[in-house]
Order: structure tokens, then C-alpha cells, then sequence
């Protein structure tokens, strides 16, 4: 239980941050809801699981959904992906047409090759992403995402992070929070009207 406040706290404060600036600006006469979500997402340059070099750039032209986590993680992170992996089989041949990216909050554990490993279990439209220390926390920056490194008792650690999947659109913007409480089909469907 411990753990799990910081993880829902931290999420609720990215939401009340993101919808107040949604809020606020869309409010604003002759504004577009573009501005005030241009503070979520932005440069990243990672490497996926292939060793091959990802940025923000190389993901334009296409809708993409972000999400945070880690390969230890034991339950949220395989959860998200697994229904991830749904909506991307409901998808059929437009899931070629659409990107994932699962980027780690742990890279001291998560090289290329552990989530290589660690994404075989999923759909293969997964990009797994890790980087540096320094690249890894500018696109945690970017996203506004939270993690912390939580000692354990045996000497191991752990992740606390935000576990929200963002919906970028073509142009790389952040369009909504995705809703993975949907059904499959449905979630296929909202991501489908980004193509």
C-alpha cells in the first residue's frame, strides 16, 4: 500500500496539471487547445532494443502512444502492455501504421538487450527505449513523468513511476491520456481516427 500512494499521487498531480492547462486555455477566446498541451512530450533521443537510435523525430508522420515503466516492474507495467498489445491486435494492419513506445524509467537494469528479452512476451509493434541516464531523464522531463528508485529490504530496488500511456498525435503532440479501460475494439477505434 506504501507504495502505491506515491504512484497514485504523483499520477493525479500529472493529470490536474494536464487538464488545468487544458482547461485553462481552451477557455481563452480564439485560442486552440494546442498550447496548453504542448508542455507534454518533446525531444527524446533513445535507443531501442535493436540498438538502433529513436527521437521524437523518427516518430512523426504517425499517431504513437508513450508509456513509462520498467522490466522488473510486477504488475502494472506487463498489465499496460499486454492490453496494449490488444488494442495493437484489433488494430490488424493499421498497427503498421501507428508506433509504441515503452520507455524505461530504469535504464541501469534495462539495456537494449533486457528489453529485447522482456518485450518478446508482447505485440511486436513495442519499441523498447533506454538510453543514458541524462537522455532517460529528459524524456521523463519531457513527459512529465515522475520516478523514484525505492530501496528494498534484500538490497535490490524497485520503481515507482507514473503509469499513464499518452496518445501523441502525427505532428508528435500530446492529444489525451489513452484509455486502456475501454474495450480493445474501442481503444482501436480512437486510435484508428488519429491515422
Amino acid at each position: 500500500m506504501s507504495r502505491v500512494l506515491p504512484i497514485l499521487g504523483a499520477f493525479l498531480l500529472g493529470l490536474v496539471l494536464v487538464f488545468g492547462a487544458i482547461v485553462h486555455f481552451a477557455g481563452r477566446t480564439g485560442s486552440s487547445i494546442g498550447p496548453a498541451i504542448a508542455g507534454v512530450g518533446g525531444p527524446f533521443h533513445l535507443e531501442d532494443q535493436h540498438g538502433k537510435s529513436v527521437s521524437d523525430q523518427d516518430m512523426k508522420g504517425e499517431p504513437f502512444l508513450v508509456f513509462f515503466g520498467f522490466t522488473h516492474c510486477p504488475d502494472i507495467c506487463p498489465t499496460t502492455l499486454f492490453e496494449i498489445s490488444e488494442v495493437l491486435k484489433k488494430l490488424g494492419k493499421d498497427a503498421d501504421r501507428t508506433g509504441v513506445l515503452f520507455i524505461t524509467v530504469d535504464p541501469e537494469r534495462d539495456t537494449p538487450a533486457a528489453l529485447k528479452d522482456y518485450l518478446s512476451n508482447f505485440d511486436p509493434h513495442l519499441r523498447g527505449l533506454t538510453g543514458d541516464p541524462a537522455a532517460v531523464n529528459a524524456a521523463l522531463k519531457a513527459y512529465r513523468v515522475y520516478a523514484q528508485k525505492i530501496p528494498l529490504k534484500d538490497g535490490d530496488y524497485t520503481m515507482d513511476h507514473t503509469a499513464a500511456v499518452y496518445l501523441m498525435d502525427k505532428n508528435g503532440h500530446f492529444v489525451a491520456l489513452f484509455n486502456l479501460k475501454q474495450s480493445p475494439e474501442a481503444a482501436a477505434d480512437q486510435l484508428r481516427g488519429y491515422l
